[in-house]
């Protein structure tokens, strides 16, 4: 397979953490540039300080990964798509659901590819659970909570309006949701709880519906307040009464008390090679439904204050 060209966009954590380790070991992707406003690079390549100064001065390069905080993404990936690049965009791919339309008919009307990641779906536990649920469900019981000193140390465009708050991890849950699930859910109740001094939720807890006659009960409880380990986990029972949990952030699953998947968390190089292989057939894969059930969780949502929030 052929090595292509790609530029990343924003040196922010998740791009130190996951997207150069990857790109740098793999066999279909090589860093030919960065675009940082702070002048970072990566690997003696060369660093732009915005995307125009790239597209003028590397023409070659034909991909770019767009990894900025979600309120900037649409203008940063749809300014791409129109230079004729292809494009991956972090999660969520966009701040709005209009965003993302536009973006989607951009590159159907460019004749690019755009790929809309969700990183928590690409474990072979989550489609382990997908199979497991075909058949229907009677429950599914999302916890996903974490500390958000860990995961978004000083990180304050986390708290401001279109930073998605408790969403930002919790739409990982929500995007394994979508994807196992063999109906459409709705958002039937939120109770959102904010901080006094932030824009965007701490924690949020949701109840869903669906048009499943059975009716299951699915719910989630998201939360940054988390002390100590991760809970990154769903609790399943499915239609014929067994219960299975999907834990790990979705790369284990057990069904009875048995662990029947369990692999490494290989997300991001698991992402890159449908990346590729998007790329070879000239194909775009956006998915909006993890997106959508955000958007229609602040709609219907209430809002519950907590005490302020401080680093």
């Amino acid at each position: 397979m052929a090595t292509h060209k790609i530029a990343v966009i924003g040196l922010g954590k998740i791009t130190q953490d996951q997207h150069l380790p990857v790109i740098d070991k793999s066999d279909s992707f090589e860093l030919a540039a960065v675009v940082s406003t702070r002048g970072l690079s990566h690997g003696g390549v060369p660093s732009y300080r915005t995307p125009a100064e790239l597209y003028a001065a590397r023409p070659d390069i034909g991909i770019v990964a767009v990894n900025t905080p979600p309120e900037v993404r649409h203008g940063l990936a749809r300014e791409a798509l129109l230079a004729g690049k292809d494009v991956l965009l972090e999660k969520p791919p966009a701040a709005t659901l209009t965003e993302l339309a536009d973006l989607e008919a951009t590159a159907a009307a460019k004749g690019r590819v755009l790929f809309a990641t969700w990183h928590s779906r690409f474990n072979p536990a989550v489609e382990a659970a997908r199979e497991l649920l075909a058949a229907g469900v009677r429950s599914v019981k999302i916890e996903w909570r974490e500390d958000v000193r860990k995961w978004h140390p000083g990180q304050d465009w986390v708290w401001a309006p279109g930073g998605f708050g408790v969403f930002d991890p919790g739409i990982n849950a929500l995007s394994i949701f979508t994807r196992i699930l063999p109906f459409v859910p709705f958002v039937r109740t939120a109770d959102l709880t904010y901080p006094a001094n932030r824009q965007t939720p701490i924690a949020a807890q949701l109840v869903f519906g669906s048009t499943d006659p059975a009716a299951p009960a699915l719910t989630a409880d998201f939360d940054w307040r988390e002390q100590g380990d991760e809970k990154w986990h769903m609790t399943i029972e499915t239609a014929d009464g067994r219960p299975a949990r999907l834990f790990k952030g979705g790369c284990a699953l057990s069904v009875g008390g048995t662990v029947v998947t369990e692999a490494p968390s290989e997300e991001y190089e698991r992402i890159y090679a449908h990346f590729a292989d998007l790329l070879a057939a000239r194909r775009s894969d956006v998915d909006g439904a993890p997106l959508r059930l955000v958007a229609d969780a602040m709609l219907v949502g209430k809002r519950v204050g907590t005490d302020a929030f401080e680093w």
